[in-house]
């Protein structure tokens, strides 16, 4: 028995959809996407992206689409997570397998998307990154705004706090204007006449792009979140984790099930539910079960399938010695061997070359922002073998994990440190296009 206490789930605000009806919405405004994707992994596949132009117009011949269309489509669907790119292959996202049942899945790949609302919406040219990476970085605090008011906000008001933001912003970084010939700027969180109209035009493009995803409604001169968009912003406002409730009867559950089940039990219990399940099993049908979840999409499954593979012991070593030449499972199988072998846990790594490191680091990273919580992905920052940001986004952009642009965009919406935040959204949008 225990006598600890939890802290009751906060509860969304009044008048926010349930659920299923928040899924429905997301599902609308990624009718597309789901399209091309189903399209794109059944074999007739864009390629890598931007789609080839005789790809854009077999896409759109058959699904009854503009080619432009199609490729805002095939965007939406790399960022959501609904496809994933395997060199020239294109596979689905455990998103999609799940899309048509899984409302949890939708929310999670809708809110992927929303956290990219700067990818999905290109930014005005002839505007410096750095003056866009501070509009970026100031509209949080504008959907808070609207988020609180719980309706129409007028485009005035906004413009209000994102150049006040924005102020602060220059402030925090002591951009001030030194030397004998300058003028001291005044120091009065609202910005000179030019900057206004750039904040005007930076708010405009902002809204558009959190329109273009669903997140807000624009009116004549005001603007409104939805109710997707509501909820999203609270949920961040909150720091709600999803997570897993651990069921009962982890014994005659699946493999993925239990796994799931367990996700948030310390070590020592979860070990004690993976021995009861396999104890109802024979060892090779529940190995290979176990093994079925790892090759899944889910990453949270597949560090946790390897985890229950510990427990089996010498019965799964010819097995996990077998997926060694696996991509995606080669660095939990070589941990898992040089563990059997008699490596310290805490000297495991080292077997690990520098890219299967990093590509179990991207995985690990896609598992936390499946999952886990902001600050959970932030801290994951300090596992990375590189040692410094630049050296991992470099080697984390030539690694090729499917996950990478989903990942970095996640990163950068958790992460307090402004300028961080910046160069991590700078790599994402470089994965995402292909970009140096």
């Amino acid at each position: 028995m225990t006598t600890r206490r939890t802290r009751p789930a906060p509860r969304p605000p009044e008048g926010t959809p349930p659920p299923a009806e928040l899924a429905r919405q997301a599902r609308t405004v990624l009718a597309d996407a789901v399209r091309i994707a189903h399209w794109a992994s059944d074999g007739a596949s864009p390629g890598t992206a931007p789609p080839t132009a005789h790809a854009l117009e077999r896409a759109a011949a058959a699904l009854e689409l503009s080619p432009a269309q199609v490729r805002a489509g095939w965007d939406r669907a790399r960022l959501a997570g609904l496809v994933e790119l395997h060199g020239d292959t294109v596979r689905p996202g455990w998103r999609l397998r799940a899309w048509d049942r899984d409302d949890s899945a939708v929310l999670r790949g809708w809110v992927a998307l929303f956290d990219a609302w700067s990818l999905v919406h290109a930014a005005p040219r002839d505007i410096e990154a750095t003056t866009v990476a501070e509009a970026v970085e100031a509209v949080p605090q504008v959907l808070s705004l609207l988020q609180l008011s719980a309706g129409p906000v007028t485009v005035p008001a906004l413009l209000d706090l994102l150049g006040q933001r924005v102020a602060e912003l220059h402030e925090e970084r002591c951009e001030v204007a030194y030397g004998p010939h300058l003028p001291a700027a005044p120091v009065t969180g609202r910005p000179a006449d030019g900057s206004a109209d750039l904040n005007a035009l930076l708010l405009d493009w902002a809204l558009e792009g959190l329109a273009a995803v669903g997140a807000l409604t624009l009116g004549s001169g005001h603007a409104t979140l939805t109710p997707l968009g509501n909820w999203a912003v609270w949920v961040k406002l909150e720091q709600i984790c999803v997570a897993a409730q651990s069921p009962a009867g982890n014994i005659e559950q699946s493999a993925a099930d239990m796994l799931l089940g367990c996700a948030r039990l310390t070590p020592g219990p979860a070990r004690a539910e993976y021995r009861a399940w396999l104890a109802a099993r024979p060892v090779g049908s529940a190995v290979a079960e176990l093994l079925a979840v790892a090759r899944g999409e889910d990453a949270l499954l597949r560090g946790l399938a390897f985890e229950a593979l510990r427990v089996v012991g010498a019965p799964a070593e010819p097995v996990v010695r077998s997926v060694v030449t696996d991509v995606s499972l080669r660095p939990y199988a070589l941990l898992w061997l040089a563990e059997y072998e008699g490596t310290d846990p805490d000297d495991a790594q080292e077997v690990l070359s520098r890219e299967e490191a990093t590509w179990l680091w991207v995985d690990t990273a896609a598992a936390v922002a499946d999952h886990g919580e902001t600050g959970l992905l932030v801290r994951h920052l300090d596992s990375a073998v590189q040692g410094t940001v630049p050296a991992l986004l470099d080697e984390v952009r030539a690694v090729g994990h499917p996950r990478t642009v989903q990942v970095l965009v996640a990163l950068a919406a958790a992460h307090p440190d402004p300028a961080l935040a910046k160069a991590v959204r700078r790599a994402a949008f470089q994965v995402h296009t292909g970009g140096e």
